[in-house]
């Protein structure tokens, strides 16, 4: 069944009413019809199956019945994502939705290539990155729209995960603590996974992040490309809590 968000106010008491792009995708694209069912995200949580009632520069939907959404994660992860190039950076937050992922950081790092060169393009990058959150969100029927958060430094970064139960930092040099060994019977409501750019994180880096408590582990004998590596916790992470 076709899934569409919309924002709490567009929720009334026994009907949803439906605007913008997705109207024209309802009726354009899926060429959906009145009497048609569809499922509507109230984007924190809480999923509607509606009936198509009335089509036309707004659709109006019933609400049949509404449920609490089965399909989130009962840990919230966020990815803290050096930046990579462009194409690399929209497959990274695809798939992340789409493995569970609860929220993205754009982080800039000591070897970080790219440079946005000013807020204007940070701005829309920012606004495009979320948009493909969007529409990764309804393919994998997620109940809520990960969301890409603005660029921030490394420093920043690791601050901001101290408010965070559990938190870990990819490193090819590490040789002794897994992954694994800290999920298991894992019961942190909120997980940070901090994932290096192309060149991988400095030593420094490394040693700020202790200082900071958080965790350098190892992803395997190989090294792993950055638009692999996040993905590959995410999914051991989900695997392990009982997520797959």
């Amino acid at each position: 069944m076709a899934r569409f968000f919309v924002s709490p106010s567009q929720i009334k008491d026994e009907y949803i009413i439906i605007e913008g792009d997705d109207v024209k995708h309802i009726s354009k694209v899926l060429r959906l019809k009145i009497g048609d069912k569809i499922t509507i995200s109230d984007g924190q949580g809480t999923d509607y199956e509606c009936i198509i009632k009335n089509m036309e520069k707004i659709i109006t939907v019933e609400i049949i019945s509404k449920d609490n959404s089965t399909t989130e994660a009962q840990s919230k992860i966020t990815l803290f994502q050096s930046l990579t190039k462009s194409d690399k950076m929209d497959y990274i937050i695809q798939k992340a939705v789409e493995l569970g992922v609860y929220k993205i950081v754009p982080v800039s790092t000591e070897r970080t290539i790219v440079k946005i060169e000013n807020e204007k393009k940070e701005h829309s990058k920012i606004i495009r990155w979320n948009k493909i959150s969007e529409a990764a969100a309804k393919q994998s029927q997620r109940g809520i729209i990960p969301k890409v958060e603005p660029i921030i430094s490394l420093v920043d970064a690791f601050k901001k995960a101290q408010e965070m139960d559990l938190k870990f930092i990819a490193y090819e040099n590490e040789k002794n603590n897994s992954l694994k060994s800290y999920l298991t019977n894992c019961a942190s409501k909120s997980i940070a996974v901090f994932i290096g750019p192309e060149g991988g994180f400095g030593e420094n880096e490394i040693s700020l992040a202790k200082e900071h408590d958080i965790i350098p582990v190892t992803l395997g004998r190989r090294i792993l490309r950055t638009e692999t590596a996040g993905l590959v916790v995410l999914s051991i992470m989900m695997y392990e809590m009982g997520e797959m």
